[in-house]
């Protein structure tokens, strides 16, 4: 499925094993960008870090001890330029520095209202769209496997150190005990980096560098890309010519402005293929590594009221008569068996079905909540967790919840529901609009690199055929 859609408002945790998928030296060609789950179609609610990481994997302890090195609010002060005067106008970087920190904090206190009067949105969305936004300005052009410009590659590290400085200082309380000189203990109250935060911002900021380091390794490759009319190095063809060789290399028609990757008559070599193939393997497990954590993310938000006002009085009307007995009726439920059974041939298709089934779901969810007399659906599932069978909404919202599981996993790259679109415009927890637009853009990226990685090995296999 190759990125599409505009940029959007919203658009697990998955291992990312990086080990050795990025220390070939082929290449050409990189950038490209969408925004949506990949590429959704919502509009625009809601990338940095810092260059010394261990490629191990995104869990590994080391990825969680980069956030301890994260800088004190002390230095994240410092960082952000707060320098004294005769020291900014000696430095010409610092000066531009303190500009960019001056332009952010300004925008993020006006709420993007720039009139002033206080119309603005909330500070989450203000940050969930600046990271949404900076993403499409570096990544946006980028259709090719080939190194981000220096430039894009300063300008995002800079910024997203900027707009990621605010998790410096989102922290918790904790009991801890502090001894007074005299020898006594008394009981204080410490403060330590929230735990979603500590947990998940240094696996994004790893996730982060393997991607730029996937791209950075395509400085040399065996393949190249073709504009209109081109089809190797230097050599312009017929038009003719041009279109036949657009037919046999390109996997995505609808996509005709994309390059055209081009490989040697032959085709690649094998250790180029070899290369290749690791790297999209990298680029995949990134990928569902930041797809698990906006969707950890997505699930801690809270349901907006306007959602729950709008949803249909039964479930049954959500998705259908034929889904609905499907649901009921089985003994044993197969939620594959029941997605293979439905007509769904393109996303647009998939993408209304899992609103409908998302529907059905929170509507089954609140009628077992109210018929027990629990506000909360956790609540719920513990209080019947012996005896599912015994109600009907709680088996059918649990049967909902896996089918709609099962229908984002064939569909990998299906833009985010209505739900989610919502919960990220009335978002109020700045944290959760960071972990989520930052891990939404990455896995814009990351779906971007392993499509672009298949168009170069279509291109050789097509080669290789004829």
């Amino acid at each position: 499925m190759e990125s599409s859609s505009s940029a959007s408002v919203s658009d697990e945790s998955s291992e990312a094993n990086g080990g050795g998928c990025c220390s070939s030296s082929t290449t050409p060609s990189m950038d490209a960008v969408n925004l949506s789950r990949t590429f959704s179609d919502v509009s625009s609610f809601s990338e940095e870090q810092s260059s010394s990481v261990d490629h191990s994997g995104p869990f590994e302890p080391s990825a969680v001890s980069s956030l301890i090195g994260r800088r004190s609010p002390a230095s994240a002060l410092s960082r952000l330029s707060m320098k004294p005067r005769a020291d900014v106008l000696d430095r010409r970087s610092t000066d531009d520095e303190l500009e960019l920190v001056k332009e952010r904090f300004s925008k993020l206190l006006l709420g993007e209202d720039m009139s002033g009067s206080g119309k603005g949105v909330c500070t989450a969305v203000a940050i969930s769209n600046a990271i949404t936004n900076l993403y499409a300005t570096v990544f946006g052009s980028c259709h090719k496997l080939e190194p981000l410009p220096a430039r894009k590659k300063t300008m995002w590290r800079r910024e997203m150190d900027c707009l990621l400085s605010v998790c410096d200082y989102i922290v918790e309380f904790f009991p801890s005990t502090q001894t007074l000189p005299d020898g006594t203990k008394v009981e204080v109250m410490a403060t330590r980096p929230r735990s979603d935060i500590y947990i998940n911002l240094p696996a994004l900021e790893k996730l982060d560098a393997m991607l730029i380091e996937i791209l950075d390794s395509f400085q040399k490759a065996e393949f190249w890309y073709a504009d209109a009319g081109t089809r190797s190095f230097g050599s312009v063809t017929s038009s003719s010519t041009s279109s036949s060789f657009r037919r046999s290399t390109h996997r995505n028609e609808d996509k005709w402005w994309l390059p055209v990757p081009c490989v040697p008559d032959d085709g690649l070599s094998g250790k180029a293929r070899k290369d290749l193939q690791q790297k999209r393997d990298c680029a995949s497990q990134i990928h569902k590594a930041a797809v698990a954590i906006n969707t950890g993310v997505l699930g801690d938000m809270e349901v907006p009221d306007s959602f729950m006002a709008v949803l249909p009085k039964s479930g049954k009307a959500s998705v259908g008569d034929s889904v609905y007995r499907a649901m009921l009726g089985a003994e044993k439920f197969s939620p594959d068996y029941l997605l293979d059974c439905l007509d769904m041939s393109s996303e647009h298709e998939a993408l209304a079905m899992a609103d409908r089934i998302e529907a059905a779901m929170y509507v089954w969810r609140r009628k077992a909540s109210a018929s027990h007399g629990r506000s909360r659906w956790s609540a719920v599932k513990e209080l019947v967790a012996d005896d599912e069978d015994g109600d009907k909404n709680v088996m059918l919202a649990g049967r909902a919840e896996s089918l709609l599981l099962s229908l984002k996993h064939r569909f990998p790259g299906l833009s985010q529901t209505t739900l989610d679109t919502s919960k990220i415009q009335f978002n109020k927890d700045i944290g959760q609009a960071i972990l989520e637009s930052y891990s939404r853009v990455l896995e814009s990226l990351a779906f971007n690199i392993v499509s672009w990685i298949d168009d170069v090995l279509f291109a050789d296999k097509t080669v290789r055929k004829q």
